[in-house]
């Protein structure tokens, strides 16, 4: 069966006039062309996450503005799921490590769901307010979900501009992560306000967590002021200094290997909307980092990194306008593969 790559988009700039706002793309590892997959999909769809079946590559699921879509044959074709009728914008989706009918849903504004049934029907969660939470222009949501694939009751949201909360019986009730990020606040270097009026803002512009089997309760985040690292299940934290390592501080993606527990891959930038950004990875858990992505130039930031369960040397990247980068041989070489021209605020990447 082939291996595939996937890359949803929110809004298409070059397009817009024709009707055109988004879409989702599909390319087969190893080739060089991008399909836009549209059968099933409704027009002007935004889609923000892709999530693959950790059994089967060929169940897809995209989170849009219209709710949850799944395929079941690879992208070709797509079909709506059942969702609540205020359920928000789907901005992530995981699965339960060991049961993947079991799947967890976040959205803007920001609410966590859940289904056990492969995404028929789905539950709403009651998730708790956060200490830190920080008023901004677009409304709070839920940007990651991860679940501790050796603790699976424990489940960790990023909220951007929430911080971050946590669960330790399969979501049914939820607790608040942010007190220590906001002690990590007191430091000159990591207050940032640009749009509250709390310089605590960027502690609490979360954007991705992930979680390694290494060592239990080891969760890390990545935010707006770089990368962090709990080893007691988000009770407290440490910053990862990825400033010693790289010119790039700011963290908008971070994932595990699905191969190796002690590697871990980020995406960071210069800042939100800046001109560059790269893919860094750490082979002894957060501890030194190394620029991965060699030999290629992204040109605006870098949004989202993915790691094929299938062969965990092909890593794929995507920056904010749509280039995308790709190694099939753990690194050693990268190309470029650029989705059409116009593209923009593009969040996310999935390799099957």
């Amino acid at each position: 069966m082939p291996q595939h790559v996937y890359v949803g988009v929110p809004q298409w700039t070059a397009t817009e006039s024709a009707g055109m706002l988004g879409g989702l793309f599909r390319q087969e590892v190893g080739a060089t062309e991008w399909q836009h997959l549209t059968k099933g999909l409704p027009d002007k769809v935004e889609v923000r996450t892709v999530a693959i079946h950790p059994r089967d590559p060929r169940i897809v699921y995209a989170g849009t503005q219209f709710g949850p879509y799944r395929s079941s044959d690879g992208g070709d074709r797509w079909e709506r799921l059942t969702f609540p009728d205020q359920g928000g914008v789907v901005w992530t989706i995981v699965f339960h490590p060991h049961n993947p009918q079991l799947l967890y849903l976040g959205t803007a504004p920001a609410a966590i769901y859940r289904s056990d049934n492969s995404g028929k029907s789905w539950r709403q969660l009651p998730i708790v307010a956060t200490a830190g939470a920080v008023r901004m222009a677009f409304p709070m949501r839920v940007i990651r979900l991860a679940i501790d694939p050796s603790q699976p009751h424990n489940i960790y949201a990023a909220l951007e501009v929430g911080g971050v909360i946590r669960s330790q019986d399969g979501g049914d009730t939820w607790s608040d992560c942010t007190p220590a990020l906001l002690k990590l606040a007191d430091r000159p270097h990591l207050r940032s306000q640009l749009g509250s009026d709390t310089e605590v803002e960027g502690m609490m512009d979360a954007h991705a967590v992930t979680v390694s089997v290494a060592q239990p309760g080891m969760v890390f985040l990545a935010n707006r002021m770089g990368l962090f690292c709990s080893t007691d299940q988000g009770e407290s934290w440490r910053e990862l200094e990825i400033w010693r390592f790289s010119p790039f501080a700011y963290g908008r993606d971070i994932q595990a290997a699905p191969d190796d527990p002690r590697t871990l891959y980020a995406a960071l930038s210069p800042a939100a909307m800046s001109q560059a950004g790269s893919i860094y990875r750490s082979q002894d858990l957060g501890e030194t980092w190394q620029r991965f992505d060699h030999h290629v130039t992204p040109r605006r930031t870098m949004m989202s990194v993915a790691v094929s369960r299938q062969n965990a040397r092909c890593v794929f990247g995507v920056n904010s306008i749509g280039q995308v980068f790709g190694t099939r041989d753990g690194g050693e070489t990268w190309r470029e593969f650029p989705l059409p021209a116009g593209l923009r605020n593009v969040y996310t990447v999935a390799c099957a």
